[in-house]
């Protein structure tokens, strides 16, 4: 995500299906939404809201969202939003993403009990975060030279300022960062979590794709792979380490190749104590499954991490996918060897 498609900071897109970009959502909306029973034959609305750090790709979620078939919509007037979900319901299972912006920074926290209040009344939301870290999040607003919603101070112009005054504005940014944090806590904490750190626009593109194409109703274990020495996913609910165990990235042959291709995994196999930790991972996750179930957790992210992201997480991860796939609706994930793709 290091080119400035990465970034929706001050990006607006229209065309003829909607306007996509920052949004600012306001949560304070009267009045109700008509139940199901009222639309025969037409499922209820199903919304998905993207929300997170700016900067961390929301604009580029958002167009994947509308190649995948969503009405994307930027600043709706609140007063609008449930008649717009009800005009909706007279589409053909029309799907709807709406953007949601630190900006809306005093409706925030009516923001959760709305989302909740829209449920009860039959829309399926998803509420998608984007996050990233605040390197990644300092680096992109610095080469797109863009201010941050929050931010007071401009950003300086290129080759100008002293030390002192580059030093200053650097300051001001990652406080406009950890503030934001601050307000989008609550929302992130009920939300599914995408760490774009790393991540390229066609791979953010590509996993939110996956992400709506999930099923429905039923909780999705997403099995990611990726290397320590990039640092570890900031969503992910567990994470494995499995650098203890024999390396492959030592024996020649194996070496060019990843953990999906057949000779590394019968090297893995033929290894006591791989078979001993992925058996050990799989008995935890099986063991707790159904508790995350009754919680009504969307989604699970299980990381798995070795030295370089190439092999052994690679091994864990898909053999993990094969073994649930039967269990629950499964997702893969190679932070790693995706960058490379």
């Amino acid at each position: 995500m290091n080119d400035t498609s990465s970034t929706d900071v001050g990006m607006n897109h229209s065309n003829g299906n909607g306007v996509r970009g920052d949004a600012d959502f306001i949560a304070t909306i009267p009045g109700s939404l008509a139940p199901a029973s009222e639309a025969p034959g037409v499922p209820p609305a199903e919304v998905v809201v993207v929300s997170g750090t700016s900067g961390s790709g929301k604009s580029v979620a958002l167009h994947a969202l509308e190649d995948a078939g969503f009405y994307c919509v930027d600043n709706l007037p609140p007063e609008l939003l449930r008649d717009f979900l009800k005009l909706e319901r007279t589409r053909v299972d029309r799907r709807v993403a709406i953007a949601v912006d630190v900006r809306s920074a005093q409706s925030l926290p009516h923001l959760l009990p709305l989302l909740q209040q829209l449920r009860d009344e039959g829309v399926a939301i998803q509420v998608v975060f984007l996050d990233a870290s605040t390197d990644a999040l300092v680096r992109r607003f610095s080469e797109t030279r863009r201010l941050h919603p929050l931010s007071d101070e401009r950003p300086s112009a290129p080759g100008g300022g002293s030390e002192n005054s580059a030093s200053e504005t650097r300051r001001a940014l990652i406080d406009a960062i950890e503030l934001e944090r601050e307000l989008l806590a609550e929302l992130r904490e009920v939300s599914t979590v995408l760490d774009t750190s790393q991540l390229r626009p066609a791979q953010l593109r590509i996993w939110v794709r996956d992400l709506v194409r999930a099923e429905r109703n039923r909780l999705t274990l997403v099995f990611e792979s990726f290397a320590f020495k990039h640092g570890v996913p900031l969503d992910a609910d567990y994470v494995f380490d499995v650098r203890v165990l024999p390396n492959p990235h030592y024996v020649r042959e194996l070496q060019p190749l990843t953990g999906r291709d057949a000779p590394v995994a019968e090297y893995l196999r033929a290894q006591p104590e791989v078979n001993e930790m992925l058996a050990q991972i799989e008995a935890f996750l099986a063991r707790w499954l159904p508790s995350f179930e009754v919680d009504q957790r969307s989604y699970l992210t299980v990381a798995i991490g070795c030295t370089g992201g190439q092999h052994r997480s690679v091994y864990f991860a898909e053999t993990l996918a094969r073994q649930f796939r039967g269990r629950a609706a499964t997702l893969i994930r190679h932070r790693e060897l995706d960058a490379r793709d």
